[in-house]
């Protein structure tokens, strides 16, 4: 393989990184989550990139994922509701931010994010 389609090779898995986020909204609960570490899992070990857009999209999910708990349990006093709504949008803005600029070569560092895999 050249280099050239290699790169691309390797730009598409970083986009895939963070668009498979979106597989939240065909499989509810942990798709976020899901698609991101099955991507990382199966092709980091081909590019360190790959790798590393794979750890931010994962840890960016994994926080959503504690922030969109908290906001359940902040429900009772009904701010919760509100702050669902917040998190959902930005997750959907922040993803598509960094899946264009994993398109563009670039590496994206998303905001609110808990760094919990290194």
């Amino acid at each position: 393989m050249n280099e050239i389609s290699q790169s691309g090779n390797v730009r598409t898995w970083c986009v895939a990184c963070h668009l498979s986020a979106l597989a939240g909204f065909v499989i509810p609960g942990f798709g976020h989550i899901l698609g991101p570490l099955l991507v990382w899992l199966i092709k980091r070990g081909e590019s360190s990139e790959i790798d590393a857009h794979g750890k931010e999209a994962l840890n960016f999910q994994i926080s959503m994922l504690i922030y969109n708990l908290v906001s359940g349990v902040l429900c009772l006093v009904l701010i919760g509701f509100v702050l669902l709504a917040l998190l959902h949008i930005l997750n959907v803005v922040f993803v598509i931010i960094a899946a264009l600029k994993a398109s563009e070569g670039q590496m994206y560092r998303y905001p609110l994010t808990i760094r919990l895999i290194n």
